[in-house]
């Protein structure tokens, strides 16, 4: 049982969220096209998820913790570890990549750091961290929570495939990050700080309506059916009754 041991959750957080930066990240500074970048995201999230869901959650982001901290599905205690380990987990990755690329890819890929293109605005990128995140938070929702589907063996699969579709559309506006841990290691360990508020602005806007939507809608029980008559006062006859005038 790991009730309460925060130590291996913490531990299992730890992993998947190094992972995602260390292979995202360094993914955006080798990879040769976009579905190439979008891929190395989904995949590794999806394997980390389906590896580590049992013993965690397999979170790997402050955003979707955050979601199951307003619809009290995680203790507040360990939510705050979660986001020491996330954040510490995605510098850490940040600084190993920075040891190892060399200087110039370093340099031109901004240590996969997120940041606005196309011509699109910092208001605007918020609107699209927030929608892309929307979509990650209610898939994990969907999959990984609500206790009537049978989708948690494929939790992993369609949170990964989220995150690539996001990715494809998002990457040339805002990085696509959908996750504060993912902008915080490449901002911190790269000194990129440029508009840096987008990526914890949108990202927590977005994971914080969808987890609330989703519980509002599907899994808070239903308001019980009243009893009794209807309002006229006449009792509408039963099942195989008859009405004799």
């Amino acid at each position: 049982m790991l009730e309460g041991d925060y130590v291996r959750r913490g531990a299992a957080e730890f992993v998947g969220t190094f992972a995602l930066i260390f292979v995202g990240a360094g993914s955006v500074a080798f990879a040769r096209t976009l579905t190439d970048i979008a891929l190395a995201h989904g995949l590794v999230i999806a394997v980390f998820v389906s590896a580590l869901g049992f013993i965690s959650g397999g979170h790997f982001n402050p955003a979707i913790t955050l979601g199951f901290l307003i619809t009290r599905r995680i203790a507040t205690t360990l939510a705050l570890v979660y986001w020491l380990v996330q954040f510490g987990a995605a510098a850490l990755a940040a600084l190993t990549l920075k040891l190892v690329l060399p200087n110039a890819i370093e340099t031109q890929s901004s240590l996969g750091a997120p940041s606005l293109g196309g011509g699109i605005g910092p208001s605007a990128g918020v609107v699209v961290e927030a929608i892309l995140t929307f979509f990650l938070v209610f898939v994990v929702f969907a999959t990984a929570v609500d206790p009537r589907g049978a989708f948690k063996q494929i939790a992993g699969l369609a949170i990964g495939f989220t995150i690539s579709f996001d990715v494809l559309m998002g990457f040339a506006l805002t990085g696509a990050a959908m996750n504060p841990a993912r902008a915080f290691g490449p901002q911190l360990v790269g000194d990129h700080w440029t508009k840096f508020w987008v990526w914890y602005v949108g990202p927590i806007a977005g994971g914080v309506i969808a987890a609330t939507l989703y519980e509002l809608l599907y899994l808070r029980p239903p308001e019980p059916e009243a009893v009794g008559p209807p309002e006229t006062g006449v009792e509408e006859p039963g099942p195989g009754e008859a009405t004799f005038g």
